[in-house]
């Protein structure tokens, strides 16, 4: 018998039995995992978003499987994972061959995801605890910037609405000055009313331009051919209150940041890093906060500030809130050393393995000599409560004025003054004030600061520091770069957090699988 070149390639060969999709499936494939994970999560917690009634729905747990799977393969849209669900035999033993269309996806994961993603996310995050891969001991915080789904050419900017709404009042009280007049010289009824006062002097808003209008209607009521009534009543009418309500409403979406996207509200135009590498450009975004451990995401927060350093409070508020206790160590780069971070930590407990800003400047071996004139580097006597300079004079303090951060923390600086800066050589050198010179003194940051050094510069500390890179950071190149995620697909925070944390899910969920 001769022997065949190639095996038997029939694509219209019947079968007895279809073959099992459970028989396809690798015994410890990742998609295994996922279903083995999610099924331990408690189902009535996703149960509770339905309300019965009517046709029935898709089994919760299905739908977040099949999403949490996809987001492991970088299948992010809706519409693929619908693809995937009719053609990949994985999404088909994991869905039961269930096939939703991509709204019901979407729907899912924007509305009932929505509600209950921080309960679905550390539900894994305690199942990583029992199963000894992660615990409460140590966390590496970091944070990033993810664009959002918004046009990044329709920006608004606190500044200009403050520029715009102050020449619009200015306008608006010229208006009804020139009203005040007219009203004066024909109709001694209403010569001295409330018009007049809207204008003088008082912040006007939407109300008081609406109740202007109306009493300029009763006026026409008196006067129906007064033209320069007419005028102004169009331009309340159809200019001034429009803008002023527009401003008005911009003020209330601010909410304390300099800019919003005017395409997704809750988005602030930051610097994301790579474009910085290029061009600098602002895009809409979310700051993103993450603590890790051994690579697994403990926990996580999304901000609309572009600065880390006024998010980490936040963020270790949710950490207990959703895990029932602080970690013992944390550890983050420069970006979060700051006082009242430092004394947050200290009041909880909390060991900081945190740097400030100017710790590796101070470590090196000439930076007195590089720096002689930073306050830092000034000796102080205690005993007089005195700074000397360089040149042997003394600074005395002067006074102390309160400092305010961004979360409204108040701290102290106490600021000291040098005797005679008018005939000294090296002034150029020193200060650029046409005065003496002057240097602030916060006395509880730099024991906090000294204290934090320490930390850092122990045997455990230079362990601590040399793990940071490998840890959150590794997290986020694998999240961005790997898989791909850049631009969020959904808007608003409250929706863009439910993304982020299905993406957080999948992560930790694979690597699980691998562990």
């Amino acid at each position: 018998m001769k022997r065949q070149i190639f095996k038997p390639y029939e694509q219209a060969q019947a079968m007895l039995l279809p073959p099992s999709l459970e028989e396809l499936i690798p015994e410890k494939h990742l998609v295994r995992v996922v279903n083995k994970m999610i099924e331990e999560i408690d189902k009535r917690v996703l149960e509770r978003q339905y309300k019965g009634g009517g046709t029935s729905a898709y089994d919760p747990k299905m739908l977040l499987k099949v999403i949490v799977y996809a987001y492991t393969q970088r299948v992010f849209s809706s519409r693929r994972i619908a693809k995937e669900l009719r053609e990949n035999v994985n999404y088909m033993w994991l869905s039961g061959m269930n096939r939703p269309d991509h709204r019901t996806i979407n729907r899912f994961r924007g509305k009932v995801m929505k509600a209950v993603i921080n309960e679905v996310f550390y539900g894994v995050v305690e199942q990583l605890m029992e199963q000894g891969y992660v615990d409460l001991d140590n966390y590496f915080v970091d944070g990033t910037k993810i664009e959002a789904n918004a046009n990044k050419y329709k920006f608004v900017w606190r500044k200009s609405t403050e520029k715009n709404k102050e020449k619009l009042q200015e306008k608006v009280k010229q208006l009804l000055e020139e009203i005040d007049e007219i009203e004066a010289a024909e109709d001694e009824k209403y010569g001295e009313a409330d018009l007049e006062e809207v204008g003088e002097g008082k912040d006007i808003d939407a109300e008081k331009l609406k109740e202007a209008a109306r009493k300029i209607n009763e006026l026409l009521k008196q006067k129906p051919e007064d033209k320069e009534l007419k005028k102004a009543k169009k331009k309340l009418e159809s200019d001034f209150i429009p803008r002023m309500e527009k401003y008005e409403r911009y003020e209330e979406i601010y909410e304390g940041r300099n800019n919003f996207c005017k395409t997704d509200t809750d988005a602030t135009f930051m610097r994301m890093k790579e474009d910085h590498m290029r061009n600098g450009q602002l895009k809409p975004g979310y700051n993103i906060q993450m603590g890790t451990q051994k690579q697994f995401i403990l926990s996580f927060s999304l901000h609309r500030r572009a600065g880390d350093t006024s998010c980490l409070k936040g963020h270790l508020e949710n950490f207990k809130t959703w895990l029932g206790d602080y970690p013992e160590n944390l550890v983050a780069d420069a970006g979060y050393g700051s006082e009242e971070n430092y004394s947050f930590m200290e009041e909880k407990q909390i060991t900081a393995y945190v740097k400030d800003s100017r710790f590796h400047y101070e470590q090196k071996r000439n930076y007195k000599k590089k720096h002689p004139y930073r306050a830092d580097n000034f000796p102080y006597y205690s005993e007089v409560d005195e700074y000397e300079c360089p040149q042997k004079k003394r600074l005395r303090y002067v006074f102390t004025k309160p400092y305010k951060s961004e979360n409204g923390f108040v701290s102290e600086r106490r600021i000291y003054e040098c005797e005679d800066c008018s005939q000294c050589p090296v002034k150029p050198e020193c200060t650029r004030a046409k005065n003496n010179r002057q240097i602030q003194i916060g006395v509880e940051w730099e024991r906090l600061k000294l204290q934090a050094r320490d930390i850092l510069l122990s045997p455990q500390g230079l362990v601590m520091r040399s793990r940071r890179p490998v840890e959150v950071e590794a997290v986020f190149g694998r999240l961005k770069q790997n898989w791909g995620f850049r631009r969020f697909l959904l808007r608003g925070i409250d929706k863009v957090t439910t993304e982020w944390g299905i993406l957080c899910i999948s992560h930790n969920i694979a690597k699980a699988a691998v562990a």
